[in-house]
């Protein structure tokens, strides 16, 4: 048996841990730069809100709700997050995280338990814990987990608690789910599914394995199986190592000037390379992009892009910051506005690892400094003590072209002096 563990609208339930006062209060949550709604609160939901719309259009509707309105604040949502799951690592042998507010739990040793009150437990601990609430769904494979959390959530009766373990209710279960919301099953799939008669799980279930086979290949496979209560995915314990890194922004104004534009590309391009050291990773190749706003007129566009190798594998942040201006040099155009960047890092192999193609003339290539190394060590150590970008390197800045955060609640948990005070 697998457990999923889901916490309810997180971002906006880590928001009214700190805030009681939102409770039940319709809330939404802001994508970077004040964009769309990346979070809301069932309230929010109600009165038309929409995942992912542009809050810009519904300043009306804001208005006459008086919704409460938040910047992205993801310092506090990413502790939260680790506190949830510290709190689930207690309660179950084995812990797979597979998002920031959800996680799979190895139920398998459980039997002599009822599973159901142990749930209900299980809900309660987190929020004692952590004040945020979590809906669980019990299923024999990680699939049918999916569909009961999906259950538990939707339908009130079930009181945050959905356990499949029966074939009566696993069938009754797969018969309400509509092929688009199984796990697994994206958008064009579920086109197709629906185009051959296929419109729930239980259809999908029972269709012909060689017909999902040759159209869903081995993923579509997989899945069916799952819904038929035939584990195919275990827990990962380990997560796998991550191909690519990005970051990149969108500008809270319009970006003209190359110095401007550098001192961006240089933050990203820093923000990669502690990312790399953080994971352990070596990155041999570096993509940059920069682009004007997709809503200007044509003539006005422009969408510049470059991949890169890297002499050596690298996770220097002087060495990536440095190939990051050597690219923009030669794909800025002058006379643009633009209003988004980014930098990519591939090619990872871990630290340390020679790579398994090596350059035909490597003493031609410059070798990477140990005094390099040792200086990004000093800067990660410092960092890490006195907060996230005590010290940098002098190209990065974010004073211009810094996006908008202009509803940014505190950072509870994460900083010395916006922790809450409490006065008798």
């Amino acid at each position: 048996m697998f457990a999923l563990v889901d916490c309810n609208n997180f971002y906006v339930s880590c928001e009214r841990v700190f805030n009681p006062a939102l409770r039940g209060r319709p809330v939404v949550v802001l994508s970077n730069n004040d964009g769309c709604f990346i979070a809301r609160s069932e309230e929010a939901k109600s009165i038309g809100l929409a995942m992912g719309a542009p809050a810009f259009k519904s300043r009306e509707l804001l208005k006459k709700h008086k919704v409460v309105v938040h910047s992205a604040n993801f310092p506090l949502y990413g502790d939260m997050s680790s506190r949830v799951m510290s709190t689930l690592a207690e309660l179950a042998p084995e812990l797979e995280i597979y998002s920031i507010d959800e996680a799979f739990l190895d139920m398998s040793g459980f039997k002599r338990y009822d599973l159901d009150l142990y749930a209900r437990s299980m809900r309660k601990t987190v929020m004692q814990h952590t004040g945020i609430p979590v809906c669980v769904g019990i299923a024999p494979t990680k699939t049918l987990a999916k569909v009961a959390n999906r259950l538990a959530k939707k339908n009130p009766g079930y009181k945050g608690v959905c356990l499949l373990n029966t074939d009566k209710e696993l069938l009754a279960a797969l018969a309400i789910t509509p092929v688009e919301e199984i796990w697994g099953i994206g958008r064009q799939w579920s086109k197709f599914l629906h185009a051959q008669n296929l419109h729930t799980a239980l259809d999908f279930a029972r269709a012909s394995p060689a017909m999902i086979r040759k159209h869903l290949h081995i993923t579509g496979a997989r899945v069916q199986a799952e819904l038929n209560g035939k584990s195919c995915l275990s827990l990962e314990m380990v997560r796998p190592a991550k191909q690519s890194i990005c970051t990149s922004r969108s500008f809270g104004r319009s970006v003209t000037a190359f110095d401007e534009l550098h001192q961006a590309v240089a933050t990203f391009a820093g923000k990669c390379a502690i990312k790399l050291r953080k994971e352990g990773s070596a990155a041999s190749l570096l993509t940059l992009f920069i682009c004007t706003s997709p809503f200007n007129d044509p003539e006005k566009k422009y969408w510049g892009t470059r991949t890169l190798s890297l002499h050596h594998q690298t996770q220097d942040s002087i060495s990536i910051i440095r190939a990051a201006g050597v690219v923009l040099e030669s794909i800025f155009r002058a006379g643009y506005e633009y209003k988004k960047a980014g930098v990519i890092v591939s090619g990872l192999i871990p630290a340390g690892v020679s790579p398994a193609i090596l350059p035909l003339f490597p003493q031609e290539l410059p070798l990477p400094d140990d005094r390099q190394k040792k200086l990004m060590t000093v800067m990660d150590s410092i960092n890490q003590r006195y907060g996230s970008g005590s010290i940098q390197l002098a190209a990065e800045n974010s004073a211009g072209w810094k996006p908008h955060q202009n509803l940014l609640s505190s950072r509870y948990t994460t900083a010395w002096k916006d922790i809450i005070k409490v006065k008798g």
